[in-house]
C-alpha cells in the first residue's frame, strides 16, 4: 500500500545486511535467498508484474532451507511446473531439454514423453510471449553426427525422432535432430525461431559465444515472468566498477516486453 510510482521502492525482508565485496559469505547468500523467495511470492500473488533476479552462487545458496540447484529449480518446485530454461537474445533463443545435471546422467533423463512436453511448451511460449504464430524450432542431436546411423548410438532415433514425428503430424514445426558441431556455423541458427539443446553446455556455449553481453535467462512456461542476466556472480570483479550491466538491462527489457505481449499492450 505504500508503493509510489514515482520513486524506487525497496521492500526490506531481512535486517542483517553487512557485506564485503567479493567475499564468499553464507549469511549474505542466505539473505539473497530470503529476498528471492519473498519476490517469488509477491509475483505469484500478483503484487508485482515481473521478477528480475541477479545471479547466485549455487554452492553458497544451497542450504537446509534452500535445497535447490538454482532459481529455475526452485521455481519448478514452487509452482509444480516444468519450465524451460530459455536463453534469449536479439539473435537467437536456445532452450534446454535437460539443465544442471552431470553429463553422465543426460540420456537417463530424456524420454519421448518429456521431449514432446518440452517442445510443445516451447511452441506455446514462442506464441504467447514472443508473438511467433507459426514457429520453426530446431532440436540438436544427443550424439555426435546424430549417431552416424547407429555407429555412435541410436538415442536420437529412439528418443528424439518419435517426439518430432508426434508434433509434426499436421504441420512441420520441429526440425532435426541436427548435429551440434556444425549447426551454429554460417548463421544456420537464424533459420529458426528457437533451438532446443539436449544438455546445458551444448546450448549455452554457442549462445554465450554469440550473445554474451545481451543474453538473458528466461524461465519460460510459468504463470509469472522471471528473467535474469546470463552471466555468473563475478566475485573476482565485485566492487571494482568494471562489471558490464548490459545483460541485466536486457533482462529488464525482456521481462517488460513479455509482460506487454501477455497482456496485449501495444
Amino acid at each position: 500500500d505504500e508503493i509510489s510510482s514515482n520513486s524506487l521502492n525497496i521492500k526490506e525482508v531481512f535486517t542483517e545486511s553487512k557485506y564485503e565485496f567479493g567475499v564468499f559469505d553464507k549469511l549474505v547468500s542466505k539473505n539473497a535467498i530470503i529476498s528471492f523467495k519473498e519476490a517469488v511470492k509477491d509475483a505469484s500473488d500478483k503484487k508485482i508484474d515481473v521478477l528480475i533476479t541477479s545471479p547466485i552462487n549455487k554452492n553458497l545458496s544451497y542450504s537446509e532451507s534452500f535445497k535447490y540447484l538454482g532459481h529455475t529449480d526452485y521455481l519448478r518446485h514452487y509452482f509444480n511446473l516444468d519450465p524451460i530454461m530459455l536463453m534469449v537474445s536479439k539473435k537467437l533463443k536456445v532452450g534446454l531439454l535437460t539443465e544442471h545435471i552431470a553429463l553422465k546422467d543426460v540420456v537417463k533423463n530424456i524420454t519421448v514423453k518429456d521431449s514432446v512436453k518440452k517442445l510443445k511448451l516451447l511452441c506455446q511460449v514462442l506464441n504467447t510471449d514472443f508473438g511467433v504464430i507459426d514457429p520453426k524450432i530446431a532440436i540438436l542431436s544427443i550424439n555426435p553426427h546424430v549417431g552416424d546411423t547407429g555407429v555412435i548410438g541410436n538415442e536420437d532415433q529412439t528418443l528424439l525422432n518419435p517426439a518430432i514425428n508426434e508434433i509434426n503430424q499436421k504441420k512441420d514445426i520441429i526440425f532435426g535432430p541436427f548435429s551440434a558441431d556444425t549447426f551454429f556455423t554460417n548463421n544456420n541458427y537464424a533459420k529458426y525461431d528457437a533451438i532446443l539443446a539436449v544438455y546445458h553446455d551444448q546450448g549455452l556455449i554457442p549462445f554465450k559465444t554469440i550473445s554474451f553481453s545481451e543474453g538473458v535467462n528466461y524461465s519460460a512456461g510459468l504463470p509469472i515472468i522471471r528473467t535474469s542476466p546470463d552471466h555468473g556472480t563475478g566475485f573476482d570483479i565485485a566492487g571494482k566498477s568494471i562489471a558490464d550491466p548490459s545483460s541485466f538491462k536486457y533482462a529488464l527489457k525482456l521481462a517488460l516486453d513479455i509482460y506487454k505481449a501477455r497482456n496485449k499492450i501495444l
